[in-house]
Protein backbone atom coordinates (compact mmCIF):
# COMPACT_ATOMS: atom_id res chain seq x y z
CA UNK A 1 0.00 0.00 0.00
CA UNK A 2 1.17 3.31 -1.08
CA UNK A 3 1.04 6.33 2.20
CA UNK A 4 0.52 9.49 0.69
CA UNK A 5 0.10 13.10 1.85
CA UNK A 6 -3.27 14.37 0.77
CA UNK A 7 -3.89 18.05 0.13
CA UNK A 8 -7.54 19.86 -1.31
CA UNK A 9 -6.22 23.48 -1.71
CA UNK A 10 -8.88 26.08 -1.62
CA UNK A 11 -9.60 29.67 -2.00
CA UNK A 12 -9.87 29.94 1.97
CA UNK A 13 -8.68 26.39 3.61
CA UNK A 14 -6.08 23.72 2.69
CA UNK A 15 -7.58 20.62 3.73
CA UNK A 16 -5.15 17.38 4.86
CA UNK A 17 -5.04 14.09 5.31
CA UNK A 18 -3.24 10.67 5.20
CA UNK A 19 -4.13 8.16 2.81
CA UNK A 20 -3.68 4.89 4.47
CA UNK A 21 -4.45 1.25 3.54
CA UNK A 22 -7.18 2.60 1.20
CA UNK A 23 -8.41 5.07 4.19
CA UNK A 24 -8.40 8.68 5.19
CA UNK A 25 -7.32 9.42 8.45
CA UNK A 26 -5.19 12.33 10.26
CA UNK A 27 -7.76 14.86 8.59
CA UNK A 28 -7.21 18.70 9.32
CA UNK A 29 -6.87 22.04 7.97
CA UNK A 30 -4.99 25.28 7.77
CA UNK A 31 -5.43 29.06 6.99
CA UNK A 32 -4.87 29.23 2.92
CA UNK A 33 -0.96 30.96 2.68
CA UNK A 34 -0.72 33.81 1.37
CA UNK A 35 2.38 33.03 -0.58
CA UNK A 36 3.77 29.50 -2.32
CA UNK A 37 6.58 29.28 0.22
CA UNK A 38 4.45 29.32 3.15
CA UNK A 39 2.11 27.31 1.71
CA UNK A 40 5.12 24.70 0.93
CA UNK A 41 6.35 25.28 5.05
CA UNK A 42 2.64 24.52 6.32
CA UNK A 43 2.16 21.28 4.19
CA UNK A 44 5.47 19.94 5.45
CA UNK A 45 4.64 20.93 8.97
CA UNK A 46 1.85 18.35 8.42
CA UNK A 47 2.89 15.83 6.89
CA UNK A 48 5.98 15.95 9.83
CA UNK A 49 3.15 14.66 12.43
CA UNK A 50 1.98 11.33 10.41
CA UNK A 51 3.40 8.79 11.78
CA UNK A 52 3.95 6.72 8.66
CA UNK A 53 6.59 7.68 5.52
CA UNK A 54 4.88 9.10 3.11
CA UNK A 55 5.51 8.22 -0.51
CA UNK A 56 3.50 10.28 -2.16
CA UNK A 57 1.61 14.06 -2.27
CA UNK A 58 -1.62 13.89 -3.63
CA UNK A 59 -3.46 17.01 -4.45
CA UNK A 60 -6.41 18.60 -5.47
CA UNK A 61 -6.73 22.28 -6.37
CA UNK A 62 -8.66 25.33 -8.15
CA UNK A 63 -8.03 25.62 -11.61
CA UNK A 64 -7.33 23.91 -15.16
CA UNK A 65 -4.85 21.30 -14.47
CA UNK A 66 -2.43 20.72 -17.50
CA UNK A 67 -0.67 17.13 -16.76
CA UNK A 68 1.36 17.37 -19.49
CA UNK A 69 3.05 21.03 -18.98
CA UNK A 70 3.31 20.20 -15.39
CA UNK A 71 1.20 23.78 -14.75
CA UNK A 72 -2.14 24.65 -13.31
CA UNK A 73 -3.83 26.96 -16.40
CA UNK A 74 -6.68 29.44 -15.77
CA UNK A 75 -6.93 32.07 -12.61
CA UNK A 76 -8.57 31.43 -9.09
CA UNK A 77 -8.39 32.50 -5.95
CA UNK A 78 -5.14 31.16 -5.21
CA UNK A 79 -3.17 32.95 -7.83
CA UNK A 80 0.41 31.89 -6.88
CA UNK A 81 -0.59 28.45 -7.73
CA UNK A 82 -1.01 29.30 -11.35
CA UNK A 83 0.91 29.27 -14.60
CA UNK A 84 4.35 28.30 -13.28
CA UNK A 85 6.28 24.98 -13.22
CA UNK A 86 3.64 23.52 -10.16
CA UNK A 87 4.56 19.87 -10.07
CA UNK A 88 8.19 20.77 -10.27
CA UNK A 89 8.00 23.01 -7.74
CA UNK A 90 6.18 20.87 -5.20
CA UNK A 91 8.33 17.61 -6.30
CA UNK A 92 11.87 19.73 -5.57
CA UNK A 93 10.01 20.92 -2.66
CA UNK A 94 9.35 17.48 -0.85
CA UNK A 95 11.55 14.99 -2.95
CA UNK A 96 8.49 12.87 -3.87
CA UNK A 97 5.91 12.27 -6.65
CA UNK A 98 3.33 14.86 -6.53
CA UNK A 99 0.13 14.01 -8.65
CA UNK A 100 -2.86 17.21 -8.77
CA UNK A 101 -5.89 17.68 -10.51
CA UNK A 102 -8.60 20.07 -10.37
CA UNK A 103 -10.82 19.78 -7.01
CA UNK A 104 -14.44 19.28 -9.19
CA UNK A 105 -12.49 16.22 -10.77
CA UNK A 106 -10.98 15.02 -7.45
CA UNK A 107 -14.67 14.87 -6.27
CA UNK A 108 -15.80 12.91 -9.58
CA UNK A 109 -13.56 10.90 -9.44
CA UNK A 110 -13.93 10.12 -5.97
CA UNK A 111 -17.19 9.53 -6.70
CA UNK A 112 -17.09 7.48 -9.63
CA UNK A 113 -14.25 5.05 -8.37
CA UNK A 114 -15.63 4.58 -4.72
CA UNK A 115 -18.91 6.31 -4.10
CA UNK A 116 -22.80 6.59 -5.91
CA UNK A 117 -20.96 6.21 -9.61
CA UNK A 118 -18.73 3.70 -9.31
CA UNK A 119 -20.81 0.83 -10.79
CA UNK A 120 -21.49 3.63 -13.85
CA UNK A 121 -20.08 4.28 -17.12
CA UNK A 122 -21.58 7.37 -18.51
CA UNK A 123 -21.80 10.32 -15.58
CA UNK A 124 -22.03 14.11 -15.14
CA UNK A 125 -20.87 15.33 -11.78
CA UNK A 126 -22.77 18.97 -11.04
CA UNK A 127 -20.96 20.97 -7.79
CA UNK A 128 -23.32 23.34 -6.97
CA UNK A 129 -21.25 25.51 -4.08
CA UNK A 130 -20.88 29.07 -4.38
CA UNK A 131 -20.06 28.63 -8.20
CA UNK A 132 -21.01 25.72 -10.42
CA UNK A 133 -18.06 23.41 -11.60
CA UNK A 134 -18.30 19.15 -12.19
CA UNK A 135 -16.72 16.96 -14.35
CA UNK A 136 -17.55 14.74 -17.27
CA UNK A 137 -16.88 10.87 -17.03
CA UNK A 138 -17.34 8.79 -20.46
CA UNK A 139 -16.92 5.19 -20.38
CA UNK A 140 -15.70 5.33 -16.78
CA UNK A 141 -12.98 8.27 -17.95
CA UNK A 142 -12.65 11.54 -16.55
CA UNK A 143 -13.16 14.01 -20.05
CA UNK A 144 -11.45 16.96 -19.98
CA UNK A 145 -11.78 18.61 -22.93
CA UNK A 146 -9.55 19.84 -25.49
CA UNK A 147 -8.47 22.72 -24.03
CA UNK A 148 -9.12 21.61 -20.18
CA UNK A 149 -12.33 22.84 -20.01
CA UNK A 150 -14.43 19.37 -19.66
CA UNK A 151 -17.11 19.97 -17.31
CA UNK A 152 -17.52 23.91 -16.65
CA UNK A 153 -20.70 23.66 -16.40
CA UNK A 154 -21.16 26.87 -14.15
CA UNK A 155 -20.54 29.07 -17.49
CA UNK A 156 -23.29 27.01 -19.25
CA UNK A 157 -26.15 30.14 -20.17
CA UNK A 158 -29.82 29.51 -19.77
CA UNK A 159 -32.36 31.64 -21.63
CA UNK A 160 -31.65 34.53 -19.66
CA UNK A 161 -28.11 34.82 -21.02
CA UNK A 162 -26.84 34.66 -17.89
CA UNK A 163 -24.51 31.78 -16.65
CA UNK A 164 -25.29 29.04 -13.97
CA UNK A 165 -22.91 29.89 -11.91
CA UNK A 166 -24.55 33.40 -11.28
CA UNK A 167 -28.46 31.86 -11.37
CA UNK A 168 -28.66 28.48 -9.75
CA UNK A 169 -26.63 28.64 -6.41
CA UNK A 170 -28.41 28.85 -3.47
CA UNK A 171 -25.82 31.61 -2.56
CA UNK A 172 -27.55 33.97 -5.51
CA UNK A 173 -30.50 33.13 -3.56
CA UNK A 174 -29.91 34.52 -0.47
CA UNK A 175 -28.24 37.59 -2.09
CA UNK A 176 -31.82 37.99 -3.70
CA UNK A 177 -33.55 37.52 -0.82
CA UNK A 178 -31.15 39.73 0.97
CA UNK A 179 -31.93 42.46 -1.72
CA UNK A 180 -35.32 42.23 -1.56
CA UNK A 181 -35.90 42.44 2.10
CA UNK A 182 -32.44 43.90 3.69
CA UNK A 183 -32.23 40.43 5.70
CA UNK A 184 -28.91 38.45 5.75
CA UNK A 185 -29.63 34.72 5.61
CA UNK A 186 -27.42 31.47 4.34
CA UNK A 187 -28.68 28.78 2.79
CA UNK A 188 -30.17 26.34 5.84
CA UNK A 189 -32.28 29.71 6.78
CA UNK A 190 -33.66 29.72 3.42
CA UNK A 191 -34.69 26.04 3.46
CA UNK A 192 -36.54 26.65 6.77
CA UNK A 193 -38.57 29.38 5.41
CA UNK A 194 -39.32 27.60 2.47
CA UNK A 195 -40.43 24.63 5.13
CA UNK A 196 -42.80 28.00 6.80
CA UNK A 197 -44.12 28.59 2.82
CA UNK A 198 -42.44 32.06 3.00
CA UNK A 199 -43.99 32.81 -0.82
CA UNK A 200 -40.72 35.04 -1.37
CA UNK A 201 -38.25 32.62 -0.86
CA UNK A 202 -40.35 29.65 -2.27
CA UNK A 203 -40.24 31.76 -5.60
CA UNK A 204 -36.19 32.31 -5.57
CA UNK A 205 -36.02 28.79 -5.00
CA UNK A 206 -37.97 28.06 -8.01
CA UNK A 207 -36.14 30.02 -10.04
CA UNK A 208 -33.14 28.26 -8.60
CA UNK A 209 -34.08 24.98 -9.71
CA UNK A 210 -35.85 25.86 -13.10
CA UNK A 211 -32.64 27.52 -14.09
CA UNK A 212 -30.17 24.35 -12.67
CA UNK A 213 -32.97 21.70 -14.27
CA UNK A 214 -32.97 23.88 -18.09
CA UNK A 215 -29.33 23.03 -17.76
CA UNK A 216 -29.11 19.32 -16.70
CA UNK A 217 -31.80 18.93 -19.86
CA UNK A 218 -29.09 20.34 -22.12
CA UNK A 219 -26.42 17.87 -20.88
CA UNK A 220 -28.96 15.05 -20.85
CA UNK A 221 -29.61 15.09 -24.30
CA UNK A 222 -26.26 16.59 -25.33
CA UNK A 223 -24.15 13.61 -23.73
CA UNK A 224 -26.87 11.09 -22.29
CA UNK A 225 -25.26 10.37 -18.78
CA UNK A 226 -26.55 7.27 -17.12
CA UNK A 227 -26.48 9.09 -13.94
CA UNK A 228 -26.28 12.85 -12.70
CA UNK A 229 -24.33 13.18 -9.64
CA UNK A 230 -25.25 16.37 -7.46
CA UNK A 231 -22.38 17.59 -4.98
CA UNK A 232 -21.98 20.80 -3.01
CA UNK A 233 -23.11 21.34 0.50
CA UNK A 234 -26.67 21.63 -1.13
CA UNK A 235 -26.93 18.02 -1.50
CA UNK A 236 -27.12 16.69 1.51
CA UNK A 237 -30.46 17.94 1.18
CA UNK A 238 -33.03 15.40 -0.27
CA UNK A 239 -35.88 17.99 -1.20
CA UNK A 240 -32.97 19.35 -3.57
CA UNK A 241 -32.47 15.99 -5.24
CA UNK A 242 -36.32 15.43 -5.37
CA UNK A 243 -36.55 18.60 -6.93
CA UNK A 244 -33.85 18.39 -10.09
CA UNK A 245 -35.19 15.11 -10.53
CA UNK A 246 -38.86 16.47 -11.28
CA UNK A 247 -38.18 18.76 -13.30
CA UNK A 248 -35.65 17.50 -15.41
CA UNK A 249 -38.03 14.57 -16.11
CA UNK A 250 -40.56 16.85 -16.95
CA UNK A 251 -38.53 18.59 -19.27
CA UNK A 252 -37.78 15.28 -20.90
CA UNK A 253 -41.25 14.21 -21.02
CA UNK A 254 -41.93 17.72 -22.73
CA UNK A 255 -40.51 16.38 -25.99
CA UNK A 256 -41.49 12.61 -25.83
CA UNK A 257 -38.04 11.68 -24.23
CA UNK A 258 -38.80 10.15 -20.79
CA UNK A 259 -36.83 7.29 -21.62
CA UNK A 260 -33.09 8.95 -21.77
CA UNK A 261 -34.06 10.20 -18.06
CA UNK A 262 -30.66 9.31 -15.78
CA UNK A 263 -30.46 8.60 -12.28
CA UNK A 264 -30.07 11.26 -10.15
CA UNK A 265 -28.17 11.13 -6.98
CA UNK A 266 -26.55 12.52 -4.41
CA UNK A 267 -22.88 12.67 -4.25
CA UNK A 268 -21.90 10.15 -1.03
CA UNK A 269 -18.17 11.72 0.52
CA UNK A 270 -19.09 15.16 0.12
CA UNK A 271 -16.79 17.52 2.10
CA UNK A 272 -13.93 14.32 2.08
CA UNK A 273 -14.57 13.98 -1.89
CA UNK A 274 -11.34 16.07 -2.89
CA UNK A 275 -9.07 14.49 -1.07
CA UNK A 276 -10.22 10.63 -1.34
CA UNK A 277 -10.29 11.95 -5.51
CA UNK A 278 -6.69 13.64 -5.17
CA UNK A 279 -5.82 10.20 -3.80
CA UNK A 280 -7.30 8.30 -5.72
CA UNK A 281 -5.44 10.22 -8.92
CA UNK A 282 -2.54 9.59 -7.76
CA UNK A 283 -2.50 5.88 -7.44
CA UNK A 284 -4.28 5.53 -11.16
CA UNK A 285 -1.61 7.73 -12.52
CA UNK A 286 1.72 7.06 -10.87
Amino acid sequence: MTNLAVFDIGGTAVKCGLWENDQLSYQSKFITSKTLDDLVINMKKVINHYPVDIEGIAISAPGAVNASTRKIEGISAVKYLHNCSIFDIFEKAFRLPVRIENDANCAGIAEMSLGVGKDIENALFVVLGTGVGGAVFINGSLYKGSHLFGGEFGLMKNHTNQILSETGTIVRVAEAYYKKTGEKVDGKQLFELAKKKDSLVLALLDTMYENIAQILYDLQVALDPEMIIIGGGISERKEVIDELEKRLYHNLASVHLPNIMPQIAACQFRNDANLIGAATNYLNTI
